[in-house]
């Protein structure tokens, strides 16, 4: 896989070992079991796949060269390169200004662009009215976009299913800047639905099944679908795709269970399920899977508390954090600043989405075992902060530091 120029700042001496003996190790990348940071009293596993993926880096690298590349010109993004604080805070520092919120509120008027000012596209990719609206100031992003490979590999194969005549079943946050990006491409081409969650599943079946009316599908699934979006003819026929963030197993269990409902409801046959139900298993992202099949296989170990690092409006941390808290306590937090000095710890609590300051966070008087990963987005000098910081509460140094 390509290598990227990402600023030194963000790579880790520590990880970066770590992660080359495991690649050197599994260069299949089958073994899913964590590596362990050895301190005695402190061991830490780390999960075996996390940090920067392929389109993170690529967009670092695009929006650093850029910088690099235009001293003296105006420099915007449309909104967050990605969802970390540190990078997004180091690129404004560079003198890049953001355009609009991660929620796609303006900040900057579009009416103060010029046409030999740069705007680049973040990882997120962008919609087209948006790409239009900049086309439409002389600004062309050709050369500024960092939009990820795998987003616009989901962006292809809705065209791709549109074609066949399907429409598009996006499982997503719908305030996400990748899920409004990936409605925008696919309802260019066929009608266009986003599903949250299961639940809007399960109630999309009922439409499916004729069980309501229109009128009730407008009300249930307001501001989720694409303009004339017909309940009655376009659930015919219909394909799931994803944000490339969500949950793979979630995403993997409504697109088999929409599939469900389509051979009951059709009286479909394994040769004729394609006739109203289009396979897109090839559009769930490698790094999504392996981020979160390998906190699956750290949470095989016995340990006493997990740390999740990264942005707090990451969407795929948050997955991670969620599959955590399912086993054990669980500490979502942006950086080592949030460990404090007599054991206690600022989280994040994605269900109210509000810090909150838990003490005494760290078992005492006996050996203690954390699990640790990072989002796709934490660089991974993020991490190793963290882990320093955790050896110093802690007194203790790694015998071990590529276990």
């Amino acid at each position: 896989m390509k290598q990227f120029d990402v600023p030194v700042k963000y790579r880790s001496p520590l990880i970066s070992a770590v992660k080359q003996r495991r690649k050197d190790e599994d260069r299949m990348k089958k073994d899913f079991t964590p590596t362990l940071l050895d301190g005695g009293d402190l061991r830490i596993y780390l999960a075996r796949h996390f940090g920067f993926c392929y389109g993170v880096e690529n967009a670092i690298e695009i929006a650093f060269r850029t910088i690099d590349e235009n001293p003296g010109k105006r420099i915007f993004l449309l909104s967050e390169m990605i969802h970390n604080p540190q990078v997004n805070a180091d690129l404004q520092e560079a003198g890049v200004r953001f355009l609009q919120d991660t929620y796609g509120r303006q900040l900057i008027p579009f009416d103060v662009l010029q046409p030999d000012d740069i705007v680049l596209i973040p990882a997120f990719g962008t919609t087209l009215d948006l790409e239009r609206q900049l086309v439409g100031k002389g600004i062309h992003t050709e050369h500024y976009n960092t939009t990820c490979p795998f987003v616009e590999k989901v962006w292809n194969r809705s065209e791709q299913i549109a074609r066949k005549g399907y429409s598009v079943i996006i499982h997503g946050k719908p305030k996400h800047e990748e899920t409004r990006a990936t409605f925008s491409h696919a309802a260019a081409n066929a009608p266009s639905l986003i599903l949250n969650d299961m639940k809007d599943a399960i109630d999309l079946a009922a439409f499916i099944r004729a069980e309501h009316t229109p009128a009730m599908f407008a009300d249930r699934f307001a501001g989720m679908f694409s303009p004339g979006f017909d309940c009655t003819k376009d659930l015919q026929r219909i394909g799931v795709v994803n944000q490339t963030t969500q949950l793979a197993s979630d995403t993997q269990a409504i697109a088999e269970y929409l599939k469900s409902v389509m051979v009951d409801h059709f009286n479909l046959t394994l040769s004729t399920v394609a006739d109203h139900f289009a396979d897109t298993r090839d559009t769930l992202c490698y790094a999504t899977n392996d981020n979160q099949t390998a906190v699956t296989g750290m949470l095989e170990v016995e340990a006493d508390l997990a740390i999740v690092v990264g942005g707090y409006n990451s969407s795929n941390t948050t997955h991670l954090v969620e599959l955590c808290e399912q086993r054990l306590p669980t500490y979502f937090i942006s950086d080592a600043g949030k460990i404090g000095a007599v054991g206690e710890i600022l989280h994040y609590d994605y269900h109210t989405r509000q810090e909150r300051l838990t003490e005494g966070f760290l078992p005492s008087g006996r050996p203690l075992t954390i699990l640790l990963t990072s989002g796709a987005s934490c660089p991974d000098a993020v991490v190793e902060q963290v882990i320093n910081r955790l050896a110093e509460l802690k007194r203790v140094e790694f015998r071990t530091p590529i276990g």
